[in-house]
């Protein structure tokens, strides 16, 4: 199944609110899980930079990715991008085919 990373920014409004972090962490999973079939959570971060986290995640297809980011947005992230990720080993692969 592909791999994604997911580069979210949250908004003014949702960081204010820092002590609920937890509790909108889950309800934002549990909407993904509901949501979006078959998408599995490898890992998150909290970052220091532009974006406030960063999360790991397989999804079966493009289409799954976008609704993750999607739902990102419509729970207060201000920027919400989900990125397709290819194994390294995979990416020199590749380039041994050109």
């Amino acid at each position: 199944m592909p791999t994604y990373i997911l580069m979210t920014k949250l908004s003014p409004d949702i960081s204010a609110k820092i002590h609920d972090r937890a509790s909108i962490g889950q309800t934002w999973i549990d909407r993904v899980k509901k949501s979006c079939p078959g998408v599995k959570f490898l890992d998150h971060y909290g970052l220091l930079g532009p974006y406030d986290f960063i999360s790991i995640y397989e999804a079966p297809d493009n289409e799954t990715a976008a609704k993750v980011s999607m739902i990102s947005l419509a729970q207060g992230a201000l920027q919400a991008e989900s990125w397709a990720a290819i194994p390294y080993h995979r990416v020199v692969e590749l380039a041994e085919e050109i």
